[in-house]
């Protein structure tokens, strides 16, 4: 049987921040013998004794403190509980899982949250990284509830919503002092064929896992996602292709050389996607902020 008493935690936390049984009342617009009640009561629930009243002024007691630490968690949690309450009655969901695709740069997606946060609506976000087709993967296995970013065309099976956020451009990339930088351009299949691919390995855990722009035979090295592949590029372990925009600071600092190849490989589009049954007013939020910065050119 649970024995502590929200009121009584509230009580304690009143007296500790204001010092005095007489203050803490004030606060809570008690009289004094309610909050003196109010103690003694938590205590006789508990078995313990929370204030030594032995000298002119009660202190807690060790158990008083160890009680008011862990007291406070409980407030703030009941205080968050009760704000989801009412924000779900209001629409909001107690948690929104958003997949975000690893071409998508974090820092376009971080000034979102920030305004989402202003909204104080309560609602937890789940924020995970997904590669290639794991994003699609992630929205038809309800790993996440909505993926920003999504290459290519949808899986078949329906039941998804989808918009169009762009297309990705991109460049054939790599580090200035390998191999094929000296060769003439365009570059051809054969030249390609024989150096190591750098492919970021597509996170999908139950759909078949796509790839793109790899020869046949061709040697590979496995990266987590873009981001790391850009650094293996860099470092010269491999070739291959990277989106545009992400490339434009090595391009200007020289750590990477484009290469015009005679079979480029074409635009990639992005979509914003989620299940069609899913409508929620975070969901909401996000879906119409997200083209909004997309149509402004500060996403892809």
């Amino acid at each position: 049987m649970i024995r502590i008493d929200l009121d009584g935690l509230r009580l304690l936390d009143a007296i500790a921040r204001r010092g005095s049984f007489a203050a803490a009342a004030e606060e809570m617009h008690r009289v004094p013998s309610a909050v003196t009640y109010g103690i003694q009561k938590l205590e006789q629930d508990l078995g313990v004794i929370l204030f030594d009243r032995s000298g002119h002024r009660a202190t807690l007691t060790e158990a008083g403190r160890e009680l008011l630490q862990e007291g406070r968690h409980l407030l703030r949690a009941a205080a968050e509980v009760e704000e989801r309450v009412r924000q779900v009655a209001r629409g909001f969901e107690t948690e929104l899982r958003i997949a975000l695709s690893d071409l998508i740069p974090l820092d376009r997606f971080y000034p979102l949250l920030e305004a989402f946060y202003v909204l104080n609506c309560a609602t937890r976000i789940k924020l995970s990284r997904e590669v290639y087709g794991g994003t699609w993967d992630a929205l038809a296995t309800s790993r996440a509830d909505l993926v920003i970013g999504a290459p290519g065309e949808a899986p078949p099976g329906g039941g998804l919503a989808t918009r169009p956020l762009g297309v990705v451009e991109f460049v054939f990339a790599i580090a200035p002092g390998h191999p094929l930088a000296g060769l003439a351009e365009p570059l051809q299949r054969a030249d390609i064929q024989h150096h190591r691919a750098v492919v970021a390995s597509d996170s999908s855990r139950n759909l078949p896992p796509r790839t793109s722009g790899l020869l046949s035979g061709q040697d590979t090295l496995a990266v987590p996602d873009t981001e790391a592949k850009l650094e293996a590029h860099r470092r010269g372990l491999g070739v291959g292709y990277l989106p545009r925009q992400l490339v434009l600071q090595d391009l200007a600092r020289g750590t990477l050389i484009c290469k015009e190849v005679e079979e480029p490989k074409p635009q990639v589009p992005l979509f914003l996607a989620w299940r069609s049954g899913h409508r929620g007013k975070a969901l909401d939020w996000f879906i119409q902020r997200v083209e909004q910065t997309a149509a402004a050119g500060l996403l892809v």
